[in-house]
Parts: C-alpha cells; sequence; structure tokens
C-alpha cells in the first residue's frame, strides 16, 4: 500500500531573510519522500535541507525569499 498523509502540510510565514520548517506525517515510517514546489523537484544543498524521522518528514527552507511562498 502507498503512504499516505496522516497529518499535511500546515501554511506557514516566515520573515524573509529567515528559515521556516514545513513537516508531515506518513502512514509509513520512512516512506520515501520527493518535496516539491509545483513541477519542480527540490534537492538538499545549501537552500533546502530534507529530514526524516519514523513517519515525520521536514523540509527545512533558509535564507527564505519571496519566490518561496
Amino acid at each position: 500500500l502507498p503512504a499516505l498523509f496522516k497529518q499535511e502540510l500546515q501554511n506557514t510565514e516566515a520573515e524573509e531573510g529567515g528559515t521556516v520548517t514545513l513537516r508531515c506525517e506518513l502512514t509509513k515510517p520512512k516512506a520515501p519522500v520527493e518535496w516539491r514546489k509545483g513541477d519542480i523537484t527540490l534537492y538538499p544543498g545549501l537552500k533546502y535541507e530534507m529530514k526524516q524521522q519514523g513517519s515525520t518528514a521536514e523540509l527545512v527552507i533558509y535564507d527564505i525569499e519571496l519566490d518561496d511562498s
């Protein structure tokens, strides 16, 4: 069975130049997660950090800009 969302992403506000963490909870622990912004797949680097522990997946976005909304 595919993994489903137990808790979906919530809208979050942050200051420009700051850091924000987006978090969701899945029905299966360690299910593969692909973070996307529209049609663009996000990859870890200076701007994005992906974390996953058990069934919780997080995306950390550094140096927030208006384009990140």
